[in-house]
C-alpha cells in the first residue's frame, strides 16, 4: 500500500478507535450512573413534598432540606419544577462528560455518583488520556505541512528570509486560531445559550482549550435546549479540533523559538529533542515529508532524502 495511504488509513484507524472508546465509556457510565441519578431525583422529590406537608417549619428542618437540596443540586438533581434536564447520564451526555475526562477539561458539572462509577473513572482515565494525547499527536503531525511547513516555504519563495517568513506565518496562524476558535465559536455558543454575552462564549472557549475547565459555564445544559445531543456532539468535535489547533500553536511556537535561538537563551530543550525526534519518526507517516522541500537546490533534490532531511523550522536556514 502506498505511503500516504497507509498514513491516511492509520490516522483514521485512531480517529475511529477514540471514538469508539469514547461511546464504550458512555454506555459504561450511563448503565452505572443512570439508575443512581434516578433514584436520587425520587429522594429529592420526596424530599420536597415532605417539607411542604409540614405545617410548621423549624431551623433544624429548614437547614437538614437546603443540605439535601444543594447535594442533589451538585450532582446536576434540581427540586425546582421545570429546571432539570431530562437526563445527566443519557447517551449523548454520558459521551459529553468521557470526552471531558479524556481531554482533562473536565467542567465538573457532570460527576459520577455511584462509587463504582468513580473507580470507572480513574481507569477509564488513566489509559484514556494518553490514548487521546497520541491521537492529537498524530493528527497534528499529519496537518503540520499544509499548515507550518508549506506556508513556510511559500513566503520563502516569495523572498522573505527564513526568520521574517516564520513570525509572519505565526502571526496569521494565531490570527486563524482566534477567529475560527474562539470568536466564530463564542457567536454561535451566545446565539444558543440565552444566558451567555459574547464575552462569556470567549470566556468558555478561552477556559475549555486551555484545558482549565472552571464549569461555570456549561453547553447544553439549559432546560428544554433543543437538539441537546446534537448540540453536546457538535461541542465534542469542536473541543477535539480546538485542543488539535492549540497544540498545532504550541509546537509552532516551539520551533519558531528554536529558529530564532530563544531555546538556546532560555536554556530550554530544542524541539525536536523534546519531541524524540518524532520528526525523524512520525507516529503517522506524512507522505507530504517524504516530498523534496522548496528550499533544497536542484542538485540536491536529485539525491535520496536521509532520515532526518525531513522539512521543519529548524532545518531552515538561520543565516
Amino acid at each position: 500500500m502506498h505511503t500516504v495511504g497507509r498514513s491516511w488509513l492509520l490516522l483514521t484507524g485512531f480517529v475511529l478507535f477514540y471514538v469508539i472508546y469514547l461511546l464504550v465509556g458512555a454506555l459504561v457510565f450511563s448503565s452505572v450512573e443512570r439508575p443512581v441519578e434516578e433514584q436520587l431525583r425520587e429522594e429529592v422529590e420526596v424530599l420536597k413534598q415532605e417539607f411542604l406537608n409540614h405545617s410548621c417549619v423549624n431551623a433544624a428542618s429548614l437547614d437538614s432540606f437546603l443540605l439535601k437540596v444543594l447535594k442533589a443540586n451538585k450532582y446536576g438533581v434540581s427540586v425546582l419544577r421545570n429546571s432539570s434536564v431530562a437526563s445527566n447520564w443519557d447517551l449523548a451526555s454520558s459521551m459529553f462528560f468521557a470526552n471531558t475526562l479524556v481531554t482533562t477539561v473536565g467542567y465538573g458539572h457532570t460527576t459520577p455518583l455511584s462509587d463504582n462509577g468513580k473507580a470507572f473513572s480513574i481507569l477509564y482515565a488513566l489509559i484514556g488520556v494518553p490514548f487521546t494525547m497520541l491521537v492529537l499527536t498524530a493528527c497534528v503531525q499529519r496537518i503540520m505541512h499544509p499548515l507550518v511547513l508549506a506556508p513556510v516555504g511559500l513566503l520563502q519563495r516569495c523572498g522573505m528570509q527564513p526568520r521574517p517568513a516564520t513570525v509572519v506565518h505565526f502571526v496569521l496562524l494565531l490570527v486563524l486560531v482566534v477567529l475560527c476558535f474562539f470568536v466564530a465559536p463564542a457567536a454561535v455558543f451566545s446565539a444558543l445559550e440565552p444566558a451567555w454575552s459574547f464575552l462569556d462564549g470567549i470566556y468558555f472557549c478561552f477556559i475549555s482549550l486551555c484545558t482549565i475547565g472552571l464549569g461555570d459555564f456549561v453547553p447544553a445544559t439549559q432546560p428544554g435546549q433543543k437538539y441537546r445531543a446534537l448540540y453536546q456532539v457538535s461541542v465534542m468535535v469542536y473541543l477535539f479540533v480546538g485542543l488539535m489547533m492549540m497544540f498545532l500553536l504550541l509546537r509552532t511556537i516551539h520551533k519558531m523559538a528554536d529558529l530564532h535561538g530563544w531555546t538556546t537563551f532560555l536554556q530550554l530543550p530544542r524541539c525536536e529533542e523534546s519531541d524524540m525526534d518524532e520528526d525523524r519518526e512520525p507516529i503517522v507517516e506524512d507522505g507530504h515529508e517524504a516530498q523534496t522541500p522548496p528550499f533544497l537546490t536542484e542538485k540536491e533534490s536529485s539525491k535520496p532524502l536521509e532520515p532526518g532531511s525531513q522539512p521543519s523550522y529548524n532545518t531552515i536556514n538561520t543565516g
